[in-house]
């Protein structure tokens, strides 16, 4: 990857996802708006203050679901692909993050999106907040052709389209 960092292909992903959801009637809260991180000066580990801070928020704002957003790495370029993880021990996670890898299957092409849902116990966000919760991975940013990709508005705008269709989906499944 040779353009954008990670933090800022994030972060223009979650403003526009914002946009479809509140199109869409949907409130959101977001952990940052800006690109800076949620810790102190002083904090010894800032990740570690940065998660706590944003669980604070999250668990605070008590939200339906939550949807944190990333991309992945590997050291394999050609893996490719997005991904979605749940919390293990939810049903109501698993649910969700079913729900939205199989948009992601229709948006990018089954056949080009072989990744599928996966339970995940570690990950400090997905233990730490109190609603369903899940984690996407956009893609690979340790693939070239798709470091591209996630590079570009159009892509970033797939993306977040492809979420908020996801989100909106799991949030209107019971009213029909």
């Amino acid at each position: 990857m040779d353009g954008q960092l990670e933090k800022d292909i994030n972060l223009e992903i979650v403003r526009r996802l914002k946009v479809y959801l509140e199109m869409n009637g949907v409130e959101v809260v977001l952990t940052r708006e800006d690109d800076k991180g949620l810790y102190q000066s002083g904090d010894k580990n800032k990740k570690s203050a940065d998660m706590k801070k944003r669980i604070e928020i999250i668990n605070k704002a008590k939200p339906r679901l939550m949807v944190s957003i990333h991309q992945n790495s590997y050291h394999q370029p050609e893996i490719s692909g997005a991904q979605v993880f749940y919390f293990g021990k939810s049903e109501e996670g698993k649910i969700f993050a079913e729900l939205m890898q199989k948009r992601f299957d229709y948006v990018l092409g089954k056949e080009k999106n072989t990744r599928q849902a996966k339970a995940n116990g570690n990950y400090y966000l997905l233990t730490h907040s109190k609603p369903v919760s899940i984690i996407i991975e956009g893609g690979f940013l340790s693939n070239p052709q798709e470091a591209k990709k996630l590079e570009t508005e159009e892509y970033q705008d797939k993306i977040a389209w492809t979420v908020a269709m996801g989100i909106l989906q799991y949030l209107n499944r019971d009213s029909h």
